[in-house]
This record gives structure tokens, C-alpha cells and sequence, in this order.
């Protein structure tokens, strides 16, 4: 993890030396910026005996020295200091110690060197999202209808047919931005990737059988998802699921996973109803009805 910029880490220290005299105040705005006992152990065993100039090297160095090198806490810093209002008029008027107008003039420069980095780290961004966007291949949803009803036909293996639908889930859901990673196995686990909706991540399975998917496939796919950090999963069969697997699936456990069929898929690329809409309305259903199998236009479950 890259350190804080040290452009701003070194605006920031020049603002703490201008606007606080004591040293126990510099401490205290440490510690009211997150700093934990840990970051200031070494200033306070030497019992404050280094400048305050120090001192801030000190904290600052203990800060990049960390795992996560500090961002937090110096996220917290900036915010402060930019908002900065307050300034001790015991210090700053009667012992003259501090000067009100170099405080704000080096407040007025931390967020100048702020403004100018947030421009620069925007601008790196849009034209990021320029190459991307002139590097994605320009496809239309007619398109990715066309390559799914292509998987019908043919003399293609289930497998094949598997694999083929696999790359197309990748290109709908990249043409309804929603992130979809790559295949990849984990602890030896296969898994067809992962899809990320309104901020929480779905593990992806996608099956091609002539047959109704069954219990075992279902529960090993479940296996997968139980074992991941609040494990959530979609389950893909192209032509549907067994009654008795949706309902041993469901029966008596927590609902994790949710079931969609080659109808979906179908009603999604004729236009009828989007991507995030389908995925939308199976997520609604079992959260709120506990059903995992229904028909996202009617909301009602497809095994009764």
C-alpha cells in the first residue's frame, strides 16, 4: 500500500507547527485524529522531550510505518486541518507565540496542494475510464440475444455449451456495468466467477444440463458459497431445477443462494426486463418472501 502524498504530509506538518504551541496539544490532535496509543508510544516515553517539530515526524513515521501506513488517520488530519477555525488567542495574541494570519495563509496552501492533487487524481481517472471504455468491445443486447440462442443449436456438448455461457454472462453483465470477475478456483474449488450488485458480491455457478439440476449440485454449490465471508450465490441452470432440490435447498436453513433458469436469461436478453432488474427482483423475493425460484416479472415462485 502506497504511503499518504508527501506533498500534503509535509503541508499538513507545516499547518500543525503554525497552529498549535504546546506540545500536549499537538498530542491531543493525534489522538482526536485517530491516532491509537500505539502511533504515540514513542513521543510520550520520552515524555515529550523532543521539539515539536519532532514530535510530528515522529507520529508521522510511526503512522507510514503501519500496515495500512496510517490513511485513516491522515485522511482524518487533512479534513481537520483544512476546516481548521480555531485559533488560541492565548497563544496567538497574548504570548504572541503564533501568528493567525501564517496559519491560515499555510491552511490556505494545504488545501491548494489538496485541490490541485484531487484535480490531477480525477483527470487520471476520466482518461483511465476513456481507455476503458474505448477499449470495450461495443456490443448491443440484440447481439448478445443472438449468441445466446446460438447456444441452443448445434451439436455442441453441454460442456462446451457451459463454457460458452460462462463468457457470455461476462458480456452482460459488463454491458449492464455491473463487475463480473473471471473464472477461478479456490482451494481447489472451481468457481465460474463473481458478480458485485448494489455493493455485495455473488458467487457464480452456471450448469448446461439436458436434465433438471438436483439436490447434489445444488448443495455443493451451496457448500462453496457457505464458506465465504456473508457468502452469497447465484446458481445458473439453463433448463431449470428438480421441485425437490429448490425445496431441500431452502428447508429449514438460511437462504444464500438464488436459483435462475435459461427463461430468465431469455426474458433479460429479449429486452424485457434488464439484467439488474431480473437480479434485482430474485434478491427482493428471498429476502423478503424466502423464496429463491421465481419469475422476476409476476414475483411468484416457480415450483408451486
Amino acid at each position: 500500500m502506497q504511503t499518504f502524498p508527501k506533498d500534503i504530509t509535509d503541508a499538513m506538518r507545516t499547518c500543525i507547527l503554525a497552529i498549535f504551541w504546546p506540545k500536549e496539544q499537538i498530542i491531543d490532535f493525534f489522538k482526536n485524529n485517530g491516532c491509537t496509543n500505539r502511533d504515540l508510544k514513542t513521543v510520550l516515553s520520552q515524555g515529550l522531550e523532543k521539539n515539536r517539530a519532532a514530535i510530528i515526524d515522529e507520529v508521522f513515521g510511526q503512522l507510514n510505518a503501519r500496515d495500512d501506513k496510517g490513511i485513516g488517520q491522515f485522511r482524518s488530519m487533512l479534513a481537520s486541518i483544512i476546516n481548521w477555525d480555531h485559533f488560541d488567542p492565548y497563544y496567538f495574541k497574548q504570548l504572541n507565540r503564533l501568528d493567525e494570519a501564517e496559519a491560515k495563509r499555510c491552511i490556505n496552501h494545504l488545501k491548494q496542494v489538496q485541490e490541485l492533487r484531487d484535480a490531477k487524481t480525477k483527470e487520471l481517472r476520466k482518461q483511465a475510464d476513456e481507455r476503458r471504455a474505448a477499449a470495450a468491445p461495443k456490443i448491443s443486447l440484440v447481439d448478445l440475444e443472438a449468441e445466446f440462442i446460438n447456444l441452443y443449436r448445434g451439436n455442441s456438448s453441454n460442456q462446451n455449451r457451459g463454457y460458452q455461457l460462462e463468457i457470455l454472462l461476462k458480456k452482460l453483465s459488463d454491458f449492464s456495468n455491473l463487475p463480473f470477475s473471471e473464472p477461478f478456483k479456490l482451494n481447489g474449488e472451481q468457481l465460474d466467477g463473481s458478480l458485485k450488485l448494489d455493493g455485495e458480491n455473488y458467487l457464480v455457478e452456471a450448469k448446461w444440463h439436458d436434465s433438471l439440476t438436483a439436490s447434489d449440485a445444488l448443495y455443493h454449490f451451496a457448500y462453496k458459497v457457505e464458506g465465504k465471508m456473508y457468502g452469497r450465490g447465484l446458481f445458473i441452470s439453463i433448463n431449470g431445477y428438480s421441485r425437490d432440490a429448490v425445496k431441500a435447498l431452502i428447508a429449514g436453513k438460511s437462504i444464500k443462494t438464488i436459483l435462475i433458469d435459461g427463461g430468465d436469461l431469455s426474458m433479460v436478453f429479449s429486452g424485457n426486463i434488464s439484467f439488474f432488474e431480473m437480479l434485482d427482483a430474485k434478491i427482493r423475493a428471498a429476502q423478503t418472501k424466502g423464496l429463491i425460484y421465481i419469475d422476476p416479472l409476476n414475483f411468484k415462485s416457480k415450483i408451486e
